[in-house]
């Protein structure tokens, strides 16, 4: 078997689900004939017709409205955001009606909301965002950020399946830029488990998304001057997986938190106020946060670059929180 693509795992899984399970079908703009402004649903609407394969109108909310009415008939939809950016618009439908359905009156929403989000292909501050918070905060959600292919396909099968709602963030940057060769057997990668990216004995740099390759990277970096990092990556922000994420701060003593969404309100504090609850007595040194700073994404290159964490930003923090 050859490399497969980000986008291309993201086609697969939905590709698999559908051909077993009749109950899936995709609907958003442009996803049929068009296969999907990034390519993700490319040839479905030949393989399994227009009734499972539907262009919506220009409206997130009827999109996402239209799912709902449809899982709770017993389907399994897939509806897709343009761009991760304008699900702000079906705001109300996931949040007031598809997240509160089971606790309201014990009916499951299965759907997936899936979309293209993140910065670095110049999109600016409509078609760059990372608005997963929004979701983490609302009781009901599940909320996944791959960042790999394989994690991608996994991941992706997991959430069709899942009896609730899932709110799945694809980093458009990673599209074609991340690929690896994929089990030909049928996997699943299960919801709320974190992976340690890179074992590491002396500052944890937890992360998800984009975000996992700078660490990466930064630790390749910082090897050559003894500073050893452990690399974990969440994989799924709601639920998250509190034990990996412990043991792996208990075992190096020094944490970094990293992702690419804006400071206040995002991930990164979520950790930390857990961290200190649970670990406090563990850390030899503060919980640091390398993140965007609270600005709406930059058109401009050069300023997209500032404003985005950098692999520089990971080195610079891990030595100083190394000499601390």
């Amino acid at each position: 078997m050859g490399l497969t693509t980000y986008v291309e795992a993201i086609r697969e899984g939905i590709r698999e689900e559908m051909s077993t399970d009749e109950r899936v079908f995709v609907l958003g703009e442009d996803v049929a004939v068009y296969g999907g402004a990034f390519k993700v649903t490319a040839g479905m609407l030949e393989e399994f017709g227009e009734n499972r394969v539907i262009d919506t109108p220009i409206s997130e909310s009827g999109i996402v409205a239209t799912a709902i009415g449809a899982a709770m008939m017993g389907m399994r939809p897939v509806a897709e955001m343009q761009f991760a950016d304008f699900i702000s618009c079906a705001f109300d439908q996931i949040t007031n009606f598809a997240a509160k359905c089971r606790y309201r009156w014990g009916a499951g929403v299965p759907i997936v909301v899936r979309g293209p989000s993140g910065g670095g292909i110049h999109g600016g501050p409509f078609h760059s965002q990372n608005p997963e918070m929004y979701f983490v905060h609302t009781p009901g959600l599940k909320v996944v950020c791959p960042a790999t292919a394989y994690d991608a396909k996994g991941l992706i099968k997991a959430a069709i399946r899942d009896p609730d709602p899932v709110i799945f963030f694809e980093h458009k940057f990673l599209y074609r830029r991340v690929k690896e060769e994929l089990p030909g057997a049928d996997y699943v990668v299960p919801l709320g488990e974190a992976e340690v990216r890179r074992a590491g004995s002396d500052i944890s740099v937890i992360t998800y998304g984009a975000m996992v390759f700078r660490a990466l990277d930064a630790a390749k970096e910082l090897e050559r001057e003894g500073i050893d990092l452990e690399v974990i990556d969440l994989r799924s922000l709601l639920p998250w997986d509190r034990h990996t994420v412990l043991e792996s701060v208990k075992k190096t003593n020094k944490v970094i938190l990293l992702h690419e969404a804006t400071r206040t309100g995002g991930f990164a504090g979520e950790l930390a106020a857990v961290i200190a609850e649970e670990a406090f007595e563990h850390l030899d040194g503060p919980i640091r946060r390398i993140t965007a700073p609270d600005t709406p994404v930059p058109y401009s290159p050069p300023m997209e670059e500032f404003f985005l964490p950098q692999v520089s930003d990971v080195v610079r923090v891990a030595r100083e929180l190394n000499d601390y």
